[in-house]
């Protein structure tokens, strides 16, 4: 092996999201919920569903077929791929292998990995899986591919507003222009019970939301503080919000990543970073005596956190929040969906920032990782990973379901968990060319999928 690789990451992203959604104002009013609960009190405003044809395997299949061909890159130079979901189809064959059938026709087998599993965190320990991978002397000069992937679904209730579906292919290899700082990492693990899934009967998850909110953030404060200590050794100086140029969260829904910006300052007040200016400290004054417990739960606190934080949200959050906030919660693929909204609405002016990611998932897992940004070479360059993702125009060309249609594929959805011996409508009229989708389960539960190839419904052969 040649020299260390240098600036491993990704060089190139594809995202795809159902083109059916629903806008969280009309599904407050079906719900009969108080008017702004899902907007303001979420900060959503709306939400994709896979219909009957679509799952986390279709969606899959469609956005890495996608970044091969729209990157023009060869199967046969993939040399590892890494699935990260948290939506089970199967206890024992991973998504992976059905992402398999895309490598047959260029007879490339010799791609290692297979799927990472723990709630909305699978994506991150998949890319770190990768990363490390093109760094290590293990690494044979092919690229990693990463693919997050979930389809987020919730009983009838207060939860199902927070649901969502999305599938990000990322391609990792050297010279990238999404460069990993590696030594700027910091994680937390922790034993919790605040969103879970035992039921295997069921999609459906166990959600303790207040507490689940509460993880989220001392698993942030953890993370943080150990990013800070390791910054600090390294550059022998304090790390503060105002050494990154954008903070991108995993986001549930937008009020939480608010929420979680916000406490960041605060924990740039404890630690009397420069970031804090005196006015800020005045209003953070009378929360300084407060214990970890207290301040997680003072709403007072949390209100005087969101005031100080909102201009450097503004500039330094408010850009990744496009994506999660119309498509809703993407599990695994909701932090890089965040990302890619970045480098849609800022790609022009990225060059040599700093971006902050930070990645939790119930249970408990969480990382920050550190990012630096590059113009890059063609096809690899965040111009053309912008262009490719299209966000714009895969935004707008959605179709909007009324609500009793949405209840009624929910209904239909749970009915086929785990069901076999069906066969789906096949309507794929409202899919973009080349998607893939699902045809039907057959009686030992073996899922087929086909490939739409043009606008009038040709396709391609089952897979």
């Amino acid at each position: 092996m040649a020299s260390q690789p240098k600036n491993v990451g990704i060089l190139a992203m594809e995202i795809y999201f159902p083109p059916t959604c629903i806008q969280q104002e009309v599904l407050e009013a079906h719900d009969g919920a108080s008017k702004g609960k899902y907007t303001i009190g979420l900060g959503q405003d709306c939400m994709a569903f896979c219909s009957e044809v679509e799952d986390v395997i279709s969606m899959s299949l469609t956005a890495v077929s996608w970044l091969l061909q729209k990157y023009g890159v060869d199967p046969k130079q993939i040399g590892r791929l890494e699935v990260g979901s948290e939506t089970v189809l199967d206890k024992s064959k991973s998504i992976k292998t059905f992402l398999m059938k895309i490598f047959e026709k260029s007879g490339n087998a010799d791609i290692e990995g297979v799927d990472s599993t723990n709630a909305c965190y699978g994506g991150t320990a998949a890319l770190l899986n990768c990363v490390n991978w093109v760094e290590s002397s293990s690494w044979d000069g092919r690229y990693g591919l990463v693919v997050c992937t979930d389809s987020a679904v919730y009983a009838d209730g207060p939860a199902r507003p927070t649901g969502g579906a999305a599938a990000i292919a990322m391609l990792i290899g050297p010279d990238a222009p999404i460069a990993f700082e590696s030594k700027l990492r910091g994680s937390h693990m922790a034993h919790v019970y605040d969103f879970y899934k035992p039921n295997l009967a069921s999609e459906y998850p166990v959600v303790d939301g207040k507490l689940s909110q509460t993880c989220y953030l001392m698993a942030l404060d953890s993370c943080y503080e150990t990013l800070c200590n390791k910054y600090e050794k390294l550059e022998g100086k304090q790390f503060s919000i105002s050494d990154a140029d954008y903070f991108v969260f995993h986001s549930p829904y937008n009020k939480l990543v608010q929420k979680s910006f916000a406490r960041l300052l605060f924990n740039d007040f404890v630690r009397n970073a420069s970031s804090i200016d005196e006015a800020a400290k005045e209003k953070f004054a009378p929360f300084a005596s407060l214990t970890g417990d207290e301040s997680y739960s003072s709403r007072d606190l949390e209100k005087v956190a969101q005031q100080v934080a909102k201009p450097f949200y503004d500039t330094k959050v408010q850009p990744a929040t496009l994506i999660p906030k119309q498509i809703g919660n993407m599990y695994t693929a909701s932090l890089y969906a965040a990302f890619a909204s970045l480098l849609h609405n800022k790609n022009s002016s990225l060059d040599g920032k700093r971006v902050m990611m930070f990645s939790y998932g119930s249970g408990s897992t969480a990382t920050m990782f550190s990012l630096r940004l590059r113009k890059g070479q063609q096809p690899f360059s965040l111009s053309n990973i912008a262009t490719v993702m299209n966000v714009a125009e895969k935004l707008k060309s959605r179709h909007e379901l009324p609500p009793e249609k949405f209840v009624e594929l929910m209904q239909l959805m749970e009915h086929r968990y785990g069901a076999k011996d069906f066969v789906t409508s096949k309507d794929c009229s409202l899919l973009a060319p080349g998607s893939y989708y699902l045809t039907e389960v057959d009686s030992m539960y073996r899922r087929f999928y086909s490939k739409k190839e043009s606008e009038d419904g040709k396709l391609a052969n089952g897979h």
